[in-house]
């Protein structure tokens, strides 16, 4: 592929709800450009965009792909990216290194969840966007119906820049305002508007003029003076609503019979801005932030957007270049990791393929293999300017499970695994949990969940075993005790003896607390940390339950000792079997996490969700409306919100989002507590007999 200068490059992000038609305009794309002989079928496994096993597979896409379109002397990278909103994080890292978005919405179904959840993410990045309503070929397919469903969302105000020539079978091709021309077809050629249409094209048109006024100081002077606008000017003014977010022009397209992709070009080379244009990007330098515009003669900046691992074709690294150039055969500094990697080959990537080239251009999307330890989200630059990029804010993992491995062999291979399927996905957390002594694999959801396994086990050959993750209960005390243990043992030779007495009584402010409280010589002091290990031990399993104590303090205020057999390891024994009565007699309860949850949904949904969360043993603490939206807060048991992800998009129909932290904890009720004590008895006597 040949290269392109940064006024010559647009990137621009394809988002939108699953099913919305992403991957096959992006096949219309390339065959009309001249780029593939035929347009690939997702059914079939053969469209550029999902070229990975598992998209293939569930014939859906699950990553984002850069798919490069030249046009008019000019490159637009197109992201084709996922639909589900357990992969959100692809759409995020997409936005982060484009220009502008292109939000598609089906011609039958209007908004739709997706739909939303990527308009929301346009405005929360300040993104210059287009709507484009596709799939007008469809039966049922409505034109003003889903053009209103999205203005009653959006913030941002919606200008139609073309008009449909008809629709569902009669739908001929796009009736383009800025031009006042029709295109029928693969748009190629230009004809005058239908005598149907001219009217109501008409009055789209004025109202176009207007909004491409407002972009102007001059333009708007002209325009209130004239009242009209040069075809010229209309595309200057729109080009400055569209950068400042006041408007989101409407396009039509049918991704399926190519319809429309002409227009799609022409008006994203016109309106939205090339990296050249684009706002200047904020770095971390030396000396505090630098404005970095996109040129090659500027300092080197580059940002990792995504990473693949592969062990048959190896590590791939996607980057976007926002100041200066990088080429094939240099070494580059790895700002983020404080290292050197040394840059081999350079590609364009186009799906799976990578088209090579020498030397990439400031504002440009490029791949290169085999960087060493180069992660998502690092910033590579030159050493001796040394600049570090934003990393976009992306949503918390909440859904949770725990991770076992399937044989032996795996359990050696299971950490590394991780690493790497962490390192690509910004939204995939891993830790070990010391208290349950599990391995926690944290996503956005099910789904989420079961394609990192499933590309575990396909890619990284690890069988891994899924289960629900147990809660990190703990065992404490709720009034004070005493015991006395006495460990005497004979045999034959040099015996062990020791004697312990101790109190146990509750504390809220400290986790254990211990004090030698022995007067009058009963006991040498010397033994008093033999005794406090044992105490360390049985606080550590746990006595009801197997679950770690804590908010414990311990007095050892008496006992006994032998002048020959007393030796370190019978206090040990002793104070450990002492610590373990008194705990017994001291009203042992289990304490559970309590999670402070942020919980927003749509005001049509809220009488749900209040009714589900009291199912869960909540205590609301608040409520309050933002933006149409209610926002619920409420303390609940972790227990009851391990699977609440899922619960919440059944509810709300995936337009629900919460948010959680640690809180306190709490006593569980009796009535609950009880099976989960019956069940880790049960479980650990289980473990005894394996």
């Amino acid at each position: 592929m040949k290269e392109y200068s940064t006024d010559k490059i647009r990137n621009v992000v394809l988002a939108s709800h699953s099913g919305a038609g992403k991957t096959i305009l992006c096949e219309a794309l390339l065959h009309f450009t001249g780029a593939t002989t035929r347009m690939g079928k997702i059914e079939d496994g053969t469209t550029a965009s999902d070229f990975d096993e598992e998209e293939i597979r569930r014939k859906i896409s699950l990553y984002t792909s850069v798919i490069p379109v030249e046009y008019r002397d000019s490159k637009i990278n197109f992201l084709d990216t996922p639909g589900y909103t357990d992969f959100i994080g692809e759409v995020i890292s997409s936005m982060r290194v484009a220009e502008g978005v292109v939000v598609l919405v089906d011609a039958v179904n209007g908004l739709e969840v997706g739909t939303e959840i990527a308009l929301n993410y346009c405005s929360k990045m300040n993104m210059p966007r287009f709507l484009l309503i596709n799939k007008m070929e469809r039966e049922n397919a409505n034109f003003q119906k889903s053009l209103a469903s999205v203005q009653e969302f959006s913030d941002v105000r919606l200008i139609p820049v073309q008009l449909p020539w008809g629709e569902k079978l009669e739908f001929k091709g796009v009736i383009d305002l800025l031009s006042m021309k029709a295109y029928k077809g693969d748009g190629k050629t230009a004809e005058e508007i239908p005598a149907e249409f001219k009217a109501e094209a008409d009055e789209a048109r004025a109202k176009l003029v207007e909004a491409a006024a407002e972009g102007d100081d001059t333009l708007l002077e002209k325009y209130l003076d004239s009242g009209a606008l040069t075809d010229e000017e209309v595309i200057k003014g729109l080009a400055e609503v569209v950068r400042s977010c006041s408007y989101m022009p409407v396009l039509v397209s049918a991704g399926h019979t190519g319809v429309g992709v002409l227009k799609l070009l022409d008006t994203i080379l016109d309106l939205i801005p090339s990296p050249a244009s684009a706002e200047a990007v904020v770095a971390e330098g030396k000396a505090g932030e630098e404005k970095l515009e996109a040129k090659d003669n500027g300092p080197l900046a580059v940002y990792v957007w995504k990473t693949t691992a592969d062990p048959f074709v190896g590590k791939q690294t996607y980057f976007r270049i926002y100041s200066g150039t990088v080429a094939a055969d240099s070494r580059i500094w790895n700002q983020t990791k404080q290292m050197e990697e040394r840059i081999g080959t350079i590609g364009v990537p186009r799906g799976k393929e990578a088209l090579g080239i020498k030397v990439a251009h400031a504002g440009d999307i490029c791949i290169v293999p085999k960087l060493t330890e180069t992660s998502t989200s690092n910033t590579l630059c030159d050493k001796a300017h040394p600049l570090t990029l934003p990393i976009p804010e992306y949503p918390t993992a909440l859904y949770s499970v725990a991770l076992f491995p399937k044989t032996q062999g795996d359990s050696t291979k299971i950490t590394s695994t991780l690493h790497r399927l962490v390192e690509e996905d910004m939204t995939l957390k891993w830790y070990n949990d010391g208290t349950t002594l599990q391995t926690i694999l944290q996503g956005l959801g099910d789904q989420h969940i079961d394609v990192a396994i499933r590309r575990a086990e396909s890619k990284f050959q690890v069988g891994i075993i899924l289960h629900e993750p147990k809660v990190s209960y703990q065992e404490t005390i709720t009034k004070s005790a005493s015991a006395m243990h006495r460990h005497k043992k004979q045999t034959g030779g040099s015996g062990q003896f020791g004697e312990v007495h101790l109190k146990v009584s509750p504390i809220t402010d400290k986790e254990f607390e211990y004090t030698w409280d022995v007067f009058g010589g009963a006991v040498s002091q010397s033994y008093s940390s033999s005794i406090q290990k044992g105490i360390a031990t049985v606080m550590k399993e746990g006595v009801i339950a197997g679950y770690p104590v804590s908010g414990v303090h311990v007095s050892v205020f008496d006992g006994k000792e032998h002048p020959v057999d007393s030796k370190p390891v019978a206090f040990e024994v002793a104070g450990r079997k002492a610590f373990e009565e008194a705990v017994r007699e001291a009203g042992p309860v289990l304490r559970e996490p309590i999670m402070l949850v942020h919980i927003t949904v749509p005001e049509i949904n809220m009488g749900d969700v209040m009714g589900d969360l009291n199912t869960r043993r909540a205590r609301i603490q608040g409520m309050e409306t933002e933006k149409g939206h209610s926002v619920v807060t409420a303390t609940v048991p972790l227990q009851e919100m391990l699977r609440y992800t899922t619960t919440l998009r059944s509810i709300t129909g995936g337009r629900g989002v919460f948010r959680m932290e640690l809180d306190h904890t709490d006593v569980v009720p009796a009535h609950i507590a009880q099976p989960i004590i019956d069940a880790r008895t049960k479980e650990m006597e289980n473990r005894k007999e394996e």
